[in-house]
């Protein structure tokens, strides 16, 4: 097995159990950047970023089908290509991710293909985030 960062290592563990929220809340950076396939601007602040990436989590992991199949890391850089399927569409994505010096997610970046899987990605994350941001 692969030995990486205790960051990535912490996030490729975090993402295995149902500590999420608790994982994703202790490896963002405060100042942390996500950007979105499906968003024009860039998503700044801890907040935001727990927010989006808590909500791809809920998306992409519930059918079980999600599995990272590349890793590369080289200094504070991590990318990592994943395929999953989601309503009978075939998913493939990269996930680019930056670490700082206290081994915390800096900045996140996500990348999708085809056409379909972002179309797909869109429509549940727009749904995921909208019942996010509702108040209890």
């Amino acid at each position: 097995m692969e030995k990486y960062s205790e960051g990535l290592e912490a996030w490729l563990t975090g993402l295995k159990g149902d500590q999420k929220a608790q994982m994703l809340n202790q490896l963002i950076a405060d100042d942390c950047v996500f950007r979105s396939p499906v968003v024009h601007t860039p998503q700044e602040g801890k907040q935001l970023t727990f927010m989006y990436l808590y909500g791809a989590s809920q998306v992409f992991l519930k059918e079980g089908t999600f599995k990272y199949t590349r890793i590369i890391e080289q200094g504070l850089d991590a990318v990592l290509e994943f395929e999953t399927e989601l309503d009978g569409i075939h998913i493939n994505g990269v996930d680019m991710i930056r670490f700082n010096d206290e081994g915390k997610i800096a900045e996140f970046k996500v990348m999708l293909r085809p056409l379909k899987a972002v179309q797909k990605i869109h429509e549940l994350m727009m749904a995921e985030l909208a019942a996010f941001k509702k108040p209890a």
